[in-house]
């Protein structure tokens, strides 16, 4: 269930992505869209200024220009808003009311100038609002219902109105464009299945390597830093405090006697111990420290910006939190540990690390169950 639980969650994350990466896309495309459109209904009406109402090419002209300002000022609103808020949920919507209103606009001023009588004039609109819809095509494809929804406004209203004209060209000019329709559909819907496919692959990679990563970083067992990931971290985070003189403890840790659990209980129990170990440390770690397993029953931890006081009490609770560990039917869990600190005359973490490793073996020589500080 908590598999089933975790994909569906994957899934979910996926397809959240795959929607803000539509959405980018989107912007991304249609941008020029937005003057282009105005530009095309400008040059539109120029080329057949002496066949159309001027009256109506003023007034379309005029609610193309206000619905462009409010798609041009949602554009900026969208790049000059921080990454975090250009969410699907906000912006999805502000685009499909200012597109469905430039193109009902677009649609119904083509209607409105194109002349009854001027089969040269009908044949340039009709060629213009073709032009609308390649572009649309171009512009939206991430969004297949946005791209034919724009097409239908753009070019129903002259198309169904050619459809009932008594000319055999008017007709055939409507016919062509439905025909011309039907395989703009087909087409929008085949590119934007390909997008969506395209984008939920990109980020099913992604999420392989960061796991792949990550699990090349990670003990199985105990989900630590494995030994590799640990001195990776180790090392920066060594150069960091010296470049800063501040104080660097390291701790190390060996579990008592975990040979004779395994000979006397059994491997699973041992690893049963080793993850609750790894837990506990998990608990009781800094964001800011760097704490893995190096094999076997062995642990390490730095403390940055810690001093050997702070350090040893932090060592304390490690000591009494294992200790009341269970694991049965093993009877008592038990752990040694090493700590040193760093002045940084010492010329490399190694030398640290030895120092605690060197303190840990004292804490065994004492009776185990302890701490030791490094001399």
């Amino acid at each position: 269930m908590d598999d089933l639980e975790l994909g569906s969650d994957q899934d979910s994350e996926i397809a959240g992505q795959v929607r803000t990466d539509r959405l980018q896309l989107l912007f991304r495309q249609s941008g020029t869209a937005v003057l282009g459109s105005y530009m095309a209904a400008v040059i539109l009406c120029w080329l057949c200024w002496d066949r159309f109402d001027h009256s109506v090419v003023v007034g379309w002209i005029a609610m193309l220009t206000a619905s462009t300002l409010l798609r041009v000022s949602m554009f900026i609103g969208y790049f000059r808003s921080p990454i975090s808020d250009r969410a699907p949920s906000r912006w999805e919507r502000r685009y499909w009311f200012t597109l469905m209103l430039s193109a009902g606009i677009w649609g119904a001023g083509a209607f409105a100038v194109i002349p009854v009588d001027d089969l040269l004039a009908q044949a340039m609109v009709m060629l213009f609002t073709v032009g609308m819809s390649v572009s649309a095509v171009s512009c939206y494809s991430a969004y297949r219902n946005m791209t034919m929804v724009s097409i239908g406004l753009v070019l129903m209203p002259c198309s169904t109105w050619l459809l009932f004209q008594p000319s055999t060209f008017q007709v055939g000019m409507a016919l062509a464009v439905f025909v011309f329709a039907s395989f703009v559909a087909s087409a929008t819907r085949k590119m934007s299945e390909a997008l969506e496919t395209a984008f939920r692959l990109t980020r099913e990679l992604e999420r392989e390597n960061r796991l792949s990563a990550r699990a090349a970083r990670t003990d199985e067992l105990t989900g630590l830093k494995n030994r590799r990931a640990f001195f990776d971290d180790a090392h920066r985070l060594f150069r960091e405090c010296k470049s800063k003189g501040s104080v660097l403890c390291a701790v190390m840790l060996d579990m008592d006697h975990f040979k004779h659990i395994n000979d006397s209980y059994g491997h699973q129990v041992g690893d049963q111990v080793l993850r609750q170990v790894g837990a506990v440390i998990t608990a009781s770690v800094r964001e800011t420290d760097v704490h893995g397993r190096l094999g076997g029953e062995e642990f390490a931890i730095l403390l940055p910006d810690t001093t050997l006081d702070v350090a040893m009490s932090i060592a304390q609770e490690l000591i009494q939190a294992i200790a009341r560990l269970k694991a049965e039917p093993a009877e008592r869990i038990t752990a040694s540990l090493g700590l040193a600190s760093s002045d940084y005359t010492d010329e490399s973490l190694y030398s640290l690390m030895n120092n605690a490793d060197r303190a840990l073996y004292k804490a065994k020589s004492y009776g185990r169950n302890q701490v030791a500080v490094a001399e």
